[in-house]
């Protein structure tokens, strides 16, 4: 039986509401707990940072989408474009989820630009996976040329602007190494 596009919308949908439920259950606030909602938290040092509806890491997920698009092209190649897009949502929501979980919580705050961090906002959370789809869509839409360019530029732009980004966050969640760790403190080595 093949879906339409409508059906999986509505899974992705209903994914997305597991999400909030889940985060909402882990005890993770709907909103920044300053009681505003802002479109873009530009300081990683504060308390805004992962509560609002972007900031820095936004970047992060369109690169997971990105990426998702062409491993899902690459190992399902006969399966269609939004069955795809739905398997890479119900990837993102995974990993939504297991990030908000306080064992990577407490991992991420040993890293030098995490100390802090409290988990997403429930709705930090479901824009990341709002950017992750757009990133899965650009992939989709623009040459592979264009995608390789544009993960590169936002990596390398992220990396100067905030010492940060997807790649040094992957690496610091599997080992933290003590120059990187002093780089993004702003630490001479």
């Amino acid at each position: 039986m093949a879906w339409t596009l409508r059906t999986y919308v509505g899974l992705a949908a209903l994914l997305i509401a597991v999400q909030a439920l889940v985060l909402y259950l882990f005890g993770q606030p709907p909103i920044c707990t300053c009681g505003e909602v802002k479109l873009w938290e530009g300081v990683v040092l504060s308390s805004g940072n992962s509560q609002h509806l972007t900031d820095w890491y936004t970047f992060s997920h369109i690169i997971h989408g990105l990426l998702f698009y062409f491993g899902l092209w690459y190992f399902f190649p006969r399966m269609g474009v939004w069955k795809r897009l739905f398997f890479a949502v119900g990837i993102e929501v995974a990993w939504e989820i297991i990030e908000n979980t306080p064992m990577v919580i407490n991992h991420y705050r040993e890293q030098a630009l995490a100390q802090g961090y409290t988990g997403d906002s429930i709705i930090n959370s479901i824009f990341d996976t709002f950017a992750m789809i757009g990133g899965f869509i650009l992939a989709w839409r623009f040459p592979i040329w264009a995608v390789i360019a544009l993960a590169l530029a936002l990596e390398l732009y992220v990396a100067y602007m905030i010492r940060d980004n997807l790649a040094l966050n992957v690496l610091n969640l599997i080992y933290q190494f003590p120059s990187i760790a002093a780089w993004q403190s702003g630490l001479p080595r």
